[in-house]
C-alpha cells in the first residue's frame, strides 16, 4: 500500500482514502515536531552550560531539569513522559554506556559494598519509606510499598552523569556507579513483585518472592552474559568499526527486550552486557582504534539521551498537584533522606568490617547525599496500576522527591565534595596525560628526523631539530618522573596505563591471528586476568 502511494500526488487520492490516512499523518508530523522541539531546547541548554561563564558551575543535567521545571511552571508541555518512553527507549543505552565504561577490576575490588547497597539497601529503603508513609502520611501499605520501591532506585541516569561531570575521585565514582547500576535493576524487580501483591494477583509468600527475585536476576544475568560473550567472540573474527559499533547499539536494546520477554530483568541484562563488552569484548575483539570509535559513539549517545531525559523530567512536573500533596511529599523526603543515611552508614560500616572496604566517613557522606532519584523512579511511579487507591498522590510524591534530590541535593553536592576534599581537582593526572602525549608525539617526530635524508633540506637545520626534540623529550621525562614521585595517584595512574597498553597489545595480537586464520581458538588475554 505504501509503495502504491509513492509516486501519486496527494491531491489525486480519493477523498475517503485521504480522510482515512490524514489523522495518522498528522499524528506522526505532530510527534516529529514535538521531538525536534525537545531536541532543540535540550541541546541548546546543554551548549549554553558549556559556553556561558555563569552557568558553568551548574551541571548541565541539572540545568536542563531547571529549564524543564520553568517550562512546566509556564504550563508549556513538550512531551508526555511515560514509563514506556523511559524504560524501553532511554534506559537501555544509558545503562549500557555506564556498564561499558565501568572497569571490572575497580568493581571487583568493591563488590561487597556494591552488593550490600544494591540488594540489602533496596530492601531497607523500600520497607523504611513504606512504614514512614503509612504511619505519618496515611497512605495504604500496598501503595506505600510501591512508592518505596520507586524511590529505592538511586537512578544511574542522574547519579552517574552528575558524578562524571563533577570529576569525583575514581574510587567514589566506582562505588556510586556500581550501586546505582545494580540498585536500579533490583528496584525494578522489587517493584514488579510488589505490584502483583498490591493488586491481589499473588499473595505474599517469602519463599516464592525470593524464588521470583532469583529468576528475574538470573535470567537477566544469563541473557546479558550470552549476548556479551557472543558479540565479544564474533567481533574477534573481523575488523569493521561501523559494524562493531552497530552491534553494541543493537545489543543494548535487544538484550533489554529479550530479557524482559523471557521473564527476566532487562536492566540487569543490559548492565551485564555492557560490563562484558566494555571489559572483555573490547579487549579481545576490537583494535584500539575501533574501541575509541565505539567509546566516543556511546559518549555521544549518553549526552544526547541525558539531555532529553532531564529536560522532560522537569517539564513533567505538575505544580498544582504537588502543592496539594505537599505534606505527603515532605514526609517522603524525610523518609528517603533518613533511610538512605541508614543504608549507607550502616551497610558501609558492615562492609568495612567483613571485607575491609575502608570506606571513609567523608565518602559515606557523599554516597548518602549523592543518592539522587530520577527517571527510573518516575517510570516506576507512572507504572502504579490505576485500580490502586491514591495512585495520583503516589505519583506526585515520587515527582516531588525526585525534584528535591535533583535540585537541592544535586546543586549542593559539588560544594559538599569540595569541603570534604573528594574532587579530583588536586590530582595531576591530566597534567601527566598531557606530558605523556607530548612525549609520544615528539618520539615519532624524532624517529622521522633520524630517518630523514633529504638533500634539499639543510643538514644544519635537521641537526638543530634533532637536538631540539631530544631536549624536549628529556625535559618531559624529567617532569613525568617528578610527578610520579610527588603524587602517588599519578604513579598509580601511570602503572594502570602501562598495564592496559600491554593487555591491548596481547589481545590485538590474538585477534589478528584469528582474523588471518592462523589461530582457530579464541584466547582471552592472560595479562587481563592479572590486573
Amino acid at each position: 500500500m505504501l509503495l502504491s502511494f509513492a509516486n501519486v500526488p496527494i491531491n489525486t487520492l480519493p477523498a475517503d482514502l485521504w480522510l482515512a490516512i490524514a489523522p495518522e499523518t498528522a499524528t506522526i508530523e505532530d510527534g516529529l515536531e514535538r521531538f525536534l522541539l525537545v531536541l532543540a531546547v535540550s541541546l541548546s541548554v546543554a551548549t549554553l552550560s558549556r559556553t556561558v561563564g555563569i552557568l558553568r558551575n551548574i551541571p548541565y543535567t541539572l540545568l536542563l531539569t531547571i529549564v524543564g521545571t520553568l517550562l512546566a511552571f509556564e504550563n508549556v508541555r513538550l512531551v508526555d513522559l511515560s514509563p514506556e518512553l523511559i524504560l524501553e527507549i532511554f534506559l537501555p543505552p544509558l545503562l549500557f554506556e555506564a556498564g561499558w565504561n565501568l572497569r571490572w577490576k575497580d568493581l571487583k575490588r568493591d563488590w561487597v559494598p556494591v552488593v550490600l547497597f544494591a540488594i540489602a539497601g533496596v530492601v531497607v529503603s523500600v520497607l523504611g519509606i513504606a512504614i514512614v508513609l503509612q504511619h505519618f502520611a496515611g497512605i495504604p501499605l500496598p501503595v506505600s510499598l510501591l512508592i518505596g520501591a520507586s524511590l529505592a532506585a538511586t537512578d544511574p541516569v542522574s547519579t552517574i552523569a552528575l558524578f562524571r561531570e563533577l570529576g569525583v575521585e575514581k574510587r567514589l565514582t566506582t562505588l556510586m556507579e556500581g550501586e546505582s547500576l545494580f540498585n536500579d535493576g533490583v528496584a525494578v524487580v522489587a517493584f514488579g513483585l510488589l505490584v502483583g501483591i498490591a493488586t491481589g494477583v499473588q499473595g505474599f509468600n517469602p519463599q516464592q518472592t525470593l524464588a521470583d527475585f532469583a529468576v528475574f536476576v538470573g535470567v537477566g544475568v544469563a541473557m546479558g552474559s550470552a549476548v556479551g560473550f557472543g558479540i565479544s567472540y564474533l567481533t574477534q573474527r573481523f575488523d569493521l568499526p561501523l559494524v562493531e559499533q552497530s552491534l553494541t547499539l543493537v545489543s543494548a536494546y535487544g538484550t533489554y527486550v529479550v530479557a524482559e520477554n523471557l521473564g527476566g530483568s532487562g536492566a540487569i541484562a543490559v548492565v551485564t552486557t555492557g560490563l562484558i563488552l566494555g571489559n572483555f569484548g573490547s579487549r579481545i575483539g576490537m583494535n584500539p582504534r575501533t574501541r575509541l570509535v565505539v567509546t566516543e559513539f556511546w559518549e555521544f549517545i549518553a549526552f544526547f539521551t541525558n539531555s532529553i531525559v532531564f529536560l522532560l523530567i522537569g517539564d513533567s512536573i505538575r505544580f498544582d498537584s504537588l502543592i496539594e500533596h505537599r505534606g505527603s511529599i515532605g514526609v517522603a523526603i524525610a523518609a528517603v533522606v533518613v533511610t538512605r543515611a541508614g543504608v549507607i552508614y550502616g551497610l558501609g560500616t558492615i562492609s568495612n568490617g567483613i571485607a575491609n572496604s575502608n570506606i571513609t566517613v567523608p565518602q559515606k557522606t557523599v554516597l548518602w547525599w549523592g543518592g539522587l532519584r530520577g527517571s527510573v523512579s518516575i517510570a516506576l511511579a507512572l507504572s502504579v496500576p490505576e485500580i490502586l487507591p491514591q495512585r495520583s498522590e503516589a505519583i506526585d510524591i515520587v515527582f516531588g522527591v525526585v525534584l528535591f534530590t535533583l535540585l537541592i541535593q544535586g546543586l549542593s553536592i559539588k560544594s559538599l565534595l569540595q569541603k570534604l576534599s573528594l574532587l579530583d581537582e588536586g590530582s595531576r593526572r591530566a597534567e601527566y596525560a598531557e606530558a605523556v602525549a607530548r612525549r609520544s608525539a615528539l618520539g615519532k617526530v624524532g624517529k622521522r628526523l633520524e630517518s630523514l635524508t633529504a638533500p634539499e633540506v639543510d643538514e644544519e637545520f635537521l641537526r638543530y631539530k634533532r637536538e631540539q626534540v631530544r631536549g624536549e623529550i628529556a625535559s618531559l621525562n624529567e617532569a613525568i618522573a617528578k610527578m610520579c614521585r610527588e603524587d602517588p595517584d599519578v604513579a598509580e595512574y601511570a602503572t594502570e596505563l602501562v598495564s592496559e597498553e600491554l593487555c591491548e597489545i596481547e589481545a590485538e595480537t590474538y585477534a589478528e591471528l584469528v582474523r588471518t586464520g592462523q589461530l582457530n581458538q579464541d584466547l582471552a588475554p592472560l595479562l587481563q586476568g592479572s590486573e
